[in-house]
Formats: structure tokens, C-alpha cells, sequence
């Protein structure tokens, strides 16, 4: 069944221009919010659906601007015969160059036989559709497909409704899945009338004072009715339409009664059936109604682990559960650039996978600081929970995601697929261990910034010998809480060559014990800080309630990280 081989959009609501080849199989739109995902979807249906009258305003042009009219043009690729009709749209069969999605009006050996389907809007708001062809003598020629093939091509969207597909109305998906009929007409006709009977013997009872009423007012002004008036159900108010016969459970209750999450996954899985005659879903927000566990299932049943995609799926998600069992060719980061919007396969090369399945929630954020380990990770989220105590703006607010890159080693190989991906990327590290230099400039050449510590500290140095005696003091205290004070207590003593105990670091706070204690707290074994949760306290106990009263060049480094996160909303 066909499939859609290249999406072009032209001035439809947030996007200006948009030029993307799909995948054939499933195709998960991602990226943070307000990107144009769902509008993707809506261009897909609006040109392929079969709504006669769609709903088209103003606020559906790029920037209001009704002057330049919306214009989507999908190609469709695996033709069955009767879209591949000569006498029918031979005019209308054009070529696909897979290698680069440029279509041509002539046939080409080696590519592939596609249709492309228009729908242009003007000012009048009146959508037009039409087949495409550059051929100059049918230019000016409206031709569209027949209703018929516009019916096998339109897409099924699954959204939070669902009363359209559990019915037998036209174009659901129960439709779709055998050519079976029913003839409900001389059913129908008969329960009409019997229900016409039914409330008029009952409406006596209900509507008597009113019926008495009327027909006292009619015999006053000589209108002859032939007798007491009835209350009945009106024959030509008594209709059944396409959607009448409607599935039901065994007690008799509409299935649409289900919740919202156990349709979307039964429509899904009824999609899947009725592939060989509709092969295009259009899913929004999958993860809307479903618990962890059915998102997988929803996945599954449409094909996301099979070599042979049964369906063609075009959905969003903001679920970090999604992107963990999607591959990186499933995935499509959709992102606003100054020449347009683009779409991107994440791909699978390039540490790309692991980094999905690691980090699932940074694809969703606008923007990335990847911290060499979970000292940074934790000082931030300590740090920014401070500060919005004092009405400053959350880092998440500004669709700022921390990753944790688990050692200097591994930091660019967690930049770069998000650098690659035209994320807003920087990185914050360490400096008394060094990652590669040539690595570290070709990072910093692609517009990505490199945020450090100074010269030769880890983090830890800078806190014990930045930060003011009342505050060195307070971290000494809480690493003894972490840890003990037995323990903190050998830790000092080893690293200052017994020159220096717990004891003497609290009572007086000099350069000597401020050296002694940051080497004492990133030792390898126990160290003092280095998870997220213990990062995070003393960022948001100590660090914050003291950064005003330290040293000014490690002031200014906190500045530097914020304001680059700030600047990502």
C-alpha cells in the first residue's frame, strides 16, 4: 500500500519552509516543544485526508500572513495498480530519486513510480487540491484522485477520540479491515417507526398538561388538528446515520466508554490489521492515557522491532520511555533553523544509541549541558533550587536537560551527537585532568561553548578554596554526616602527611587545611561529593546562600554557566 516517500510544507502555521524524506517504517517526530511536530501532522492530514470541508483560519498562515497561501505537496511512493492507472493518472506519474528525494516528471531507470498530492490555500480560505505534474500542457489542470484512492491513501489518525473508529462510519479503520457490510436500511426503518410508537403511548403521561394546552389554543382559533394531539417522535428527526451501528462489550456498554489509553492502544492494534488496505497512521502525544508498559505494547503493535514495517507511523512523543525502545532511524529530531525547519534521523552512529538509551529526556530540551560528572550535575540542580527561592527563573524553565557524562573521557562522546543534531550544546568540566585537545577545538569551532574551572581544579578545589570560612566549615560538617567523622577524619590525615586532623580543620580554617580538605574529598575511594543527591544539598545549603561572599573568579564562572543556560529559553 503506499507510503509517503517526501513531505514538502510551505507557509503552514509555525513553519515557513520544510523539505523531509521519512522513513518507511515509523517515524518519531521529537524535540521540544513548539518545534512543529504536531503541525507535521496536521500538514499530512490536511493534504491526504478525506475531509471535504476542513477547518481553515487565518492563524493557519505562517505569521498570519494570508497574503502567501499554504502550500503541502506529500509524494507517494508504492503504488498499487490502480494508482499506477495508466488511462487514469498517466499523466500524473512522475519519478523518485531515493538517493536524494528530487522527483521528476520523466521516468528514470532505477527510480521508483510516485504520485505527488497538493493542497493549496489562499486567502479565500478555500482548499484546493490537485495532482501534481510539471509537464507545461498541464499546468493549469486541476486533476485529483478519485474518491475511491483518496479513501485507500487517507491516512487513520488516532487521537484522543475515538467515536469515529469504533463505528462502521466512512473512512474508520473497522471499514478498512474486511469487506464486510451491513445493510442496516429495512432494520432501521422498522425501529424508527417502532420507537415513534413507543414515546407516543408514553407521552400522554409526560406531556399531558402541554398537549392539552396546544390543543385547546388550536380549537380556539378554528385550526382543525382532527382531535387531541399527540406527542410522537418526528419521522424525518428519526435518523440513523453512518456511525449507527457502533461496537459494543457483551453488557450492552459503547466501547467508546473505554478509557482514553485502552482506545488508543485497541485502534492501534486494529491499524495494524487493516495495513494491507490503509498503511499510514497518524499518532499525537502516543503517550497520552497509556502507563509505561502499554506505550511499549502501542509500539509494538506497530512494528517498531520488526525488519518489515507492517505500518508507515508518523507520531510524537515527549515520553522518555519511547525514545528508550526506539532505534536512532526511528527517531526524527524536528528543529527551527534561519532557512526553515529541518528533520533529522537521529541515526544510530556516533555513540547515537547509547546516548538515546542513557539520556532519553535531553532530546526532548532545547538545550544541553553536559557536566563531566555528577558533582556538576548535582551543584547545578542544588544551585538553581536555591535561586528560584529568591524568584530567579528556573534552568528548566529555559528547556535546560544535565547529562552526566561519567568522566572527562567520555564527555565529547556525549556532546557531539547532540552538537551533530544542532542542539544548543556546551560542556562543563574539570580542568586538573585534560580531555583531547584536537577533540576538545573541533567541539568549540562548531559554535559550542566549553565551560571549566580554572586552571588545574576539579570542582572540589574550587569549592574549599573559593568559597568563605563559614562555608568551608558547613561542608566539612556535611561530609561528615555523609560519611562520618572517623572516616573524614583518615581521609585528612593521609592526604596532609599527618600534618593535619579533622579536629585542627575545624578549628581554624587556613590555606593549608583548605588544600588538605579538597584533596581529602575527591579521593577515589569515599569521596565526599560526588553523587547527585549529596551535590545537590550543598549546592542549594552552602553554595548558594555563600556565592556572593567568594572569591570573585569562581563568582564568575557560576555567572558564566548560568547566563549560557539562561540564554537557551
Amino acid at each position: 500500500m503506499a507510503r509517503i516517500r517526501v513531505v514538502a510544507i510551505e507557509h503552514y502555521r509555525c513553519i515557513q519552509h520544510l523539505h523531509w524524506m521519512p522513513g518507511p517504517g515509523l517515524n518519531c517526530l521529537i524535540g521540544p516543544g513548539d518545534s512543529g511536530k504536531s503541525t507535521i501532522l496536521d500538514a499530512i492530514d490536511l493534504c491526504l485526508g478525506t475531509r471535504r470541508n476542513p477547518s481553515i483560519t487565518d492563524a493557519d498562515f505562517h505569521d498570519l500572513d494570508v497574503e502567501t497561501p499554504i502550500s503541502i505537496s506529500i509524494t507517494i511512493g508504492e503504488l498499487d495498480d490502480g494508482l499506477k492507472s495508466i488511462e487514469t493518472y498517466a499523466p500524473y506519474l512522475r519519478s523518485l530519486n531515493p538517493a536524494n528525494g528530487e522527483v521528476a516528471d520523466e521516468p528514470h531507470s532505477g527510480h521508483e513510480t510516485v504520485l505527488t498530492i497538493n493542497v493549496t490555500v489562499g486567502g479565500d480560505l478555500d482548499p484546493v487540491w490537485r495532482l501534481v505534474s510539471g509537464r507545461e500542457d498541464l499546468r493549469d489542470q486541476k486533476r485529483f484522485l478519485t474518491w475511491a484512492d483518496r479513501a485507500r491513501i487517507s491516512p487513520n489518525r488516532i487521537g484522543a477520540l475515538a467515536d469515529h473508529n469504533l463505528a462502521w462510519r466512512r473512512g474508520s479503520v473497522l471499514t478498512k479491515l474486511s469487506e464486510e457490510r451491513a445493510d442496516t436500511s429495512a432494520a432501521l426503518a422498522q425501529a424508527a417507526r417502532d420507537a415513534r410508537l413507543a414515546f407516543g403511548n408514553a407521552a400522554e403521561a409526560q406531556l399531558g398538561a402541554t398537549l392539552q394546552i396546544v390543543t385547546q389554543t388550536a380549537e380556539e382559533l378554528g385550526i382543525a388538528t382532527g382531535g387531541p394531539l399527540k406527542a410522537m417522535l418526528d419521522a424525518h428527526s428519526v435518523s440513523f446515520t453512518g456511525g449507527t451501528i457502533a461496537l459494543h462489550g457483551p453488557d450492552g456498554v459503547p466501547l467508546r466508554a473505554l478509557g482514553v489509553g485502552s482506545t488508543r492502544l485497541l485502534l492501534t492494534g486494529l491499524q495494524r490489521k487493516a495495513a494491507a488496505k490503509a498503511s499510514v497512521i497518524l499518532i499525537d502525544e502516543l503517550e497520552h492515557g497509556l502507563e509505561p508498559h502499554r506505550i511499549l505494547r502501542l509500539l509494538g503493535s506497530l512494528g517498531a522491532k520488526e525488519q518489515q514495517a507492517p505500518l508507515q507511523g508518523f507520531i510524537t512523543t515527549h515520553s522518555p520511555v519511547a525514545l528508550r525502545e526506539l532505534s536512532g532511524d526511528q527517531l526524527v529530531v524536528v528543529r527551527k533553523t534561519d532557512q526553515g525547519h529541518i528533520a533529522t534521523a537521529v541515526g544510530t552512529q556516533n555513540e547515537m544509541q547509547g546516548t538515546i538509551r542513557t539520556f532519553p529526556e535531553a532530546f526532548l530540551a532545547p538545550s544541553i549541558l553536559v557536566c563531566e560528572g555528577a558533582t556538576e550535575v548535582g551543584l547545578i540542580r542544588g544551585l538553581d533550587i536555591y535561586k528560584t527561592t529568591l524568584n530567579q527563573i528556573s534552568i528548566h524553565a529555559s528547556g535546560v536537560s544535565l547529562i552526566d557524562a561519567k568522566g572527562v573521557s567520555q564527555l565529547y562522546n556525549r556532546a557531539q551527537p547532540f552538537r551533530d543534531l544542532r542542539y544548543r550544546v556546551s560542556v562543563l568540566r574539570d580542568d586538573d585532568a585534560q580531555p583531547d585537545a584536537g577533540i576538545e577545538a573541533a567541539f568549540q569551532a562548531g559554535a559550542s561553548s566549553v565551560l571549566k574551572w580554572r586552571a588545574g581544579r576539579a570542582l572540589e578545589d574550587e569549592l574549599f578554596q573559593s568559597m568563605p570560612d563559614a562555608a568551608v566549615l558547613s561542608l566539612l560538617a556535611k561530609a561528615e554526616e555523609f560519611l562520618g567523622a572517623d572516616l573524614i577524619d583518615n581521609q585528612i590525615k593521609s592526604v596532609s602527611g599527618n600534618t593535619l586532623n579533622l579536629a585542627a580543620c575545624k578549628t581554624a580554617v587556613t590555606q593549608s587545611s583548605r588544600l588538605a580538605m579538597a584533596a581529602a574529598s575527591k579521593t577515589k575511594q569515599n569521596p565526599w561529593f560526588k553523587t547527585v543527591s549529596r551535590a545537590e544539598e550543598i549546592g542549594r545549603d552552602i553554595v548558594g546562600p555563600h556565592l556572593d561572599q567568594s572569591e570573585p573568579g569562581f563568582r564568575a564562572i557560576v555567572d558564566d554557566i548560568w547566563r549560557w543556560m539562561q540564554s537557551a529559553g
